[in-house]
C-alpha cells in the first residue's frame, strides 16, 4: 500500500512539473489507506511561498476533515519536508510521514534549504535577516488574555 501511495504522489509531481502549474513536489494525507487530500507545489503558479505540497495537502485534509489536528493521518510526500512544512507536519499532529527522496535530492535539483536549517541554529541577533523586538510588554497581552480564557481550544 505505501508504494502506491507514494507512486501517486510522484505521478502528481511529474505532473506537477509538466504542466507548470510548480515545483517537482506533491504530497497526500492518508486516513485508514484512503486519500484524505493531496496536494503539489504551487508557489510559483500561485505566488505563494508557502504553497509547498505538504502544506497544500494538509490545508485541503484540515477543511475536508473540518479539524486542525490530523492525528490518525499519514503524510505521504516525494521529498523530506522544509523546515517550513515540518512545522506545520508537527502542528498538524500527523502520524507518519513517508518521504521518497532526501535533502540532498532536493538540494541538488535546486532546492536547498539548508541555509533554513543554519539559520534556525542561529541566536536570533545572529540571523541574516535582521530580527528586531519591539512592543515587547504589550504583546504579552493576548498570551495573559489567552491564559485566562476558560473556554479556549488547545492546540
Amino acid at each position: 500500500m505505501q508504494n502506491v501511495l507514494m507512486s501517486r504522489a510522484i505521478d502528481l509531481a511529474v505532473k506537477n512539473v509538466g504542466e507548470g502549474a510548480g515545483g517537482p513536489f506533491a504530497a497526500l494525507v492518508v486516513k485508514s489507506g484512503h486519500i484524505v487530500a493531496e496536494g503539489t507545489n504551487l508557489v510559483t503558479s500561485e505566488n505563494d511561498p508557502t504553497a509547498h505540497a505538504e502544506m497544500v495537502a494538509i490545508r485541503r485534509a484540515s477543511r475536508f476533515l473540518r479539524t486542525f489536528r490530523l492525528s490518525g493521518c499519514d503524510l505521504y510526500t516525494t521529498c523530506d519536508p522544509c523546515p517550513m512544512c515540518l512545522g506545520a507536519i508537527y502542528w498538524a499532529r500527523l502520524d507518519v510521514v513517508y518521504y521518497a527522496d532526501t535533502r540532498e535530492d532536493a538540494a541538488a535539483a535546486g532546492f536547498d534549504d539548508s541555509f533554513i536549517y543554519d539559520q534556525l541554529r542561529q541566536p536570533v541577533t545572529k540571523r541574516t535577516i535582521r530580527m528586531v523586538q519591539v512592543m515587547h510588554e504589550q504583546a504579552l497581552v493576548p498570551f495573559k488574555l489567552w491564559a485566562s480564557k476558560a473556554n479556549k481550544i488547545k492546540y
